[in-house]
């Protein structure tokens, strides 16, 4: 099999867009907002975040979010490089609409959950978390 220059160039820029993550599909916090909520207005309530308003190493960062009647939570972190944390989903069995985890924060942040409830609506929470050692590197 003789390879071209052209099938070459294409087989190496192929390799590099391989290896080099993608700026362009990077998405911002409001556009993974608008995505979840599905175009519906935002509102406040019924969503409890817990999450520590200093929190001393950044690599894990103890968070819990709880929305009785929620079918799906979305926890962002805004500060982030990539901010999407975690999506959780919730089926008719479940017994309660709650999930704890540990997130790494780069720096002092908001931390934003999102919970989609069985009506439809969608509400948010937010809290302010400030990190004197960074957890992505800083």
């Amino acid at each position: 099999m003789k390879l071209s220059r052209r099938d070459a160039l294409w087989v190496g820029f192929g390799s590099l867009a391989a290896l080099v993550p993608s700026l362009a599909l990077a998405r911002t916090t409001d556009e993974m907002i608008a995505e979840f909520s599905g175009g519906s207005a935002v509102g406040e309530g019924g969503i409890t975040l817990t999450a520590p308003e200093i929190a001393e190493n950044g690599n894990t960062v103890p968070v819990s979010v709880e929305a009785p009647g929620a079918v799906a939570i979305m926890l962002l972190a805004a500060g982030n490089p990539e901010p999407a944390v975690a999506t959780f989903t919730f089926g008719p069995a479940a017994g309660r609409q709650m999930a704890a985890t540990r997130i790494r924060l780069a720096s002092t942040q908001d931390v934003i959950a999102l919970a989609k409830m069985a009506d439809g609506s969608i509400v948010r929470a937010q809290a302010t978390v400030k990190v004197t050692i960074g957890g992505c590197g800083g």
